[in-house]
């Protein structure tokens, strides 16, 4: 398929984040009563945001969960981040083959808050390719596995979602995108994941980012473009 735009998630797809971010919020929670894994931990979180699972924290804890405790844990997560964040390898080639390849038809759709995403974004070098194409799922009217996020970002680009390719690692994340319309290709480095992902509707898994644009002059070859 001749694709006219590609939609990339952050977190888990562009940078590094999810690790670092799910082990400040394990150790939050856990100071508040409910204690996990970190496999536990990021199979409950990853691609979800916090503020969506109040009333399960609430209940967990038996605390509020409060804007001030939301608060501390971006700053924590923030200070964590801007000390260890490393870009996911081989994503800067494959934002710049997917730049070429739709004469800048490109932008970042993610579920977390745009402070992150653009700090994340600058922290890698990767900010020029997406600056004025940032959504952020905090500033729609529902995040993720809702398709708010990756319909703002298409509409912006003037773009059918049809034929919009959106990159994901997560359920939620994939889930939205094929909610919006458009194709969905995940990041899977574990085999064991790929059951669930494909389940969630994704059409094509790839192990690394650097794959992509030999996939992608693959799929564009397959087009007859």
């Amino acid at each position: 398929m001749n694709f006219q735009a590609v939609l990339f998630d952050c977190d888990g797809v562009l940078v590094d984040s999810e690790p670092i971010t799910n082990a400040v919020l394990r150790d939050m929670l856990e100071e508040r009563g409910w204690v996990m894994s970190p496999e536990e931990c990021f199979r409950y979180f990853v691609g979800k945001a916090v503020k969506d699972h109040k009333a399960e924290i609430e209940a967990r804890t038996g605390l509020p969960l409060t804007e001030e405790w939301l608060h501390a844990f971006r700053l924590r997560r923030n200070d964590a981040l801007q000390a260890g964040l490393q870009v996911m390898p081989g994503a800067h080639d494959a934002v710049s083959a997917a730049y070429e390849l739709t004469q800048g038809a490109i932008a970042c759709a993610s579920g977390a808050d745009r402070f992150k995403v653009e700090m994340q974004l600058t922290h890698v070098d990767l900010m020029p390719h997406f600056e004025g194409r940032i959504f952020s799922g905090h500033e729609m009217a529902r995040t993720k596995p809702a398709p708010d996020v990756y319909l703002a970002a298409a509409a912006h680009l003037e773009c059918d979602p049809k034929h919009c390719l959106v990159i994901e690692d997560s359920t939620a994340g994939i889930e939205a995108g094929v909610a919006a319309g458009a194709t969905v290709w995940a990041l899977c480095a574990d085999e064991a994941l790929a059951p669930v992902l494909l389940e969630a509707g994704a059409t094509q898994l790839f192990p690394h980012m650097g794959t992509l644009p030999d996939l992608w002059r693959a799929s564009r070859k397959a087009a007859g473009v």
